[in-house]
């Protein structure tokens, strides 16, 4: 068995470096999501917490022992305290530039029992004054750059810093603009399949971009993945009961770097990634701030990955 993730090596060079979204949310459970006609409907559930794809990889990475420093962009209201107060945690440094307008991000997100989600964003902020790009990076093991215009910048100055650069680029299609300069960007890849006709073909086409490694999350079917040896089929991790799966993908991302970072190869790393991505559907909260490296381990000892 490898060191565990906070020990030894997988903190030598410091933190990991993630920049994007954390957001103060509201998420409501639903049987089903909604038709697009008016009705009424009940929810079966429903509670505020910590939102943002940023503050879930950070939320989780801290849990499995990895330091992070969190870039995000924050205001000077009650979501923007309860969001600090979300991420107090000792191995998260929070680096947050003022919102213009002083308002925090907010999301009301409806989450159904088959794990569709519709976000509605209620508030979206930019920062006040440009940041520099290169904060953060000098000693970084890796540089987690997310789906926000704050971010973007640090793309290229990952590049020119040397630090290997992370991108969940969530539901991309393989055309929209928004995503492709991070998707061109990333040396390692993560996407679902909820827009993907061919995840096969998508995943070929961004190793043959100059990723060395594009994974494809595929909810209960696990998920399929890219290397320059071929492709690996992840199976599911028995994750137990479903609450919800807000911040699934940024829990997989988080322990796919972690293990990476503690040294393990490629299968064994994509085992803790479908492992600790189960871990966050058990949870109302975001990501997986519940996970321990020990406990993911012994997850992902059930997980099979194989050469496809």
């Amino acid at each position: 068995m490898s060191t565990p993730y906070g020990a030894g090596h997988a903190h030598a060079a410091g933190p990991v470096l993630v920049v994007g979204p954390a957001a103060w949310n509201t998420l409501v459970q639903l049987d089903a999501l909604p038709e697009p006609r008016s009705q009424t409907l009940f929810a079966s559930g429903h509670h505020d917490g910590l939102g943002g794809t940023s503050a879930g990889k950070a939320v989780t990475l801290a849990a499995l022992g990895v330091d992070v420093r969190l870039r995000t962009v924050l205001g000077a209201d009650e979501d923007g305290a309860r969001v600090r107060a979300a991420l107090d945690h000792p191995r998260v440094a929070l680096d947050a530039r003022a919102a213009a307008g002083g308002r925090t991000e907010r999301h009301v997100n409806l989450m159904a029992a088959d794990g569709g989600r519709v976000s509605l964003y209620l508030t979206l902020p930019e920062p006040d004054a440009p940041a520099d790009p290169a904060a953060g990076l000098a000693g970084a093991r890796a540089a987690v750059v997310d789906l926000a215009e704050h971010a973007r910048p640090v793309l290229a100055a990952a590049r020119t810093a040397g630090v290997p650069v992370w991108c969940d680029v969530h539901d991309d299609d393989g055309t929209a603009a928004y995503p492709r300069a991070f998707a061109d960007a990333a040396d390692v890849l993560l996407v679902s399949d909820a827009r993907l006709a061919d995840p096969a073909a998508y995943l070929r086409a961004r190793v043959a971009a100059g990723a060395r490694l594009a994974v494809c999350t595929r909810g209960a079917a696990g998920a399929l993945a890219l290397d320059a040896g071929g492709f690996w089929e992840v199976g599911a991790a028995p994750a137990g009961e479903v609450v919800d799966t807000n911040g699934a993908g940024d829990a997989f991302l988080a322990g796919l770097l972690a293990a990476t970072l503690a040294g393990l190869g490629t299968p064994a790393a994509l085992a803790h990634a479908a492992a600790a991505g189960a871990q966050a559907v058990t949870t109302g909260a975001l990501g997986a701030p519940h996970a321990t490296a020990h406990g993911t381990a012994a997850l992902a000892a059930r997980v099979a990955v194989r050469r496809a």
